[in-house]
């Protein structure tokens, strides 16, 4: 074997080793920030059963997929680029941006407020927002798009914490891990809505097992209280999504207003939190991370309830011109 061919094999095992290093650096990146990630994650997950309520079994796992798809198509071709460009040409405007967006998810979370509380008082202010679905195809067509829509602002926050999370420098890097996080997020949240709105049918096939046997009785014991307890299960997912988007809208706009606001804003909420902590030290950590989420809640209501009356009375009569003189 030639001295030359030596030399390329080795250069060939140098780059090789350089590639294996990156790649580690690449998965311990995306491993990192997707767990920063993660309590967004959560909020993902709650919000979207909620969508498919109300439609023909058959019709469930089509629908989580749209959203999925939808979803994955904002990260990768919308929030991805757009990331990148804005954290490297005008770094500044990302955070007004999530506010806005943070400030999307107060209003709708303060709509299903108001549903469960005046539910005539929500349907009269949903319709002077938008016609009422004809039939099945469209209001299922309006669902997926509703459901889209509040799945960008938490995909767009998902997709800044991750890039906060990466260091910067080398573009190449951050886009794999940006695209990564993307991938196995969306996959990981679908993948438990669509679990968690087949469950009932699993529990029907459960009840149905007619084996005699201690493991046929257990199946269809497990499956009556599945089927019986879904219900109860998507009622309570349902408020704990509701509560989420306030809690994480208000969660955007609070960091938007201690970076951008008064200091007395950012001193608040931090002697408010210390205060609380110091009642019971132990738990120190826990009571600042409550006292910071019972703000940013409160925070959420407010913004929500404040713009409910304005998308009523100016955002919508003025979008509805828009669109009259467009046609």
């Amino acid at each position: 074997m030639s001295i030359g061919l030596i030399a390329l094999l080795d250069d060939v095992a140098a780059l090789a080793k350089v590639a294996a290093a990156s790649l580690d650096d690449v998965a311990g990146q995306a491993a990192k920030a997707g767990a920063k990630a993660a309590g967004v994650v959560i909020d993902d997950t709650a919000v979207t059963p909620g969508y498919v309520i109300g439609f023909a079994a058959k019709r469930e796992l089509p629908i989580v997929g749209k959203i999925a798809l939808g979803s994955l198509r904002n990260k990768l071709l919308v929030l991805l680029p757009a990331a990148l460009v804005l954290s490297y040409f005008v770094p500044w405007i990302i955070t007004p941006l999530l506010m806005i967006g943070g400030a999307y998810l107060c209003y709708e979370g303060a709509e299903k407020v108001v549903e469960a509380v005046q539910p005539h008082r929500a349907h009269a202010h949903e319709a002077k927002l938008e016609s009422v679905a004809l039939n099945p195809r469209s209001l299922e067509d309006q669902r997926v798009a509703s459901a889209i829509k509040t799945d960008f602002i938490l995909s767009a926050e998902i997709m800044a914490i991750t890039l906060a999370a990466i260091p910067a420098g080398n573009i190449a890097t951050q886009s794999v891990v940006l695209a990564i996080v993307a991938i196995g997020i969306t996959a990981a949240v679908y993948g438990v809505v669509a679990m968690i709105v087949k469950a009932d049918d699993v529990g029907v096939a459960l009840a149905r097992n007619e084996q005699r046997s201690v493991l046929g009785r257990t199946s269809r014991v497990s499956g009556r209280a599945l089927v019986r307890g879904m219900p109860y299960f998507l009622k309570a997912l349902s408020v704990v999504g509701t509560a989420a988007m306030i809690w994480v809208g208000g969660g955007i706009v609070l960091h938007g207003l201690e970076q951008y606001g008064p200091p007395q804003i950012h001193h608040g909420v931090e002697s408010a939190s210390h205060a609380v902590s110091a009642l019971a030290p132990a738990l120190g950590a826990v009571l600042e991370w409550a006292t910071v989420a019972a703000i940013s809640g409160v925070i959420g209501l407010l913004v929500g309830g404040a713009l409910i009356p304005i998308s009523e009375f100016v955002i919508s009569p003025a979008w509805k011109r828009l669109k009259a003189l467009r046609r």
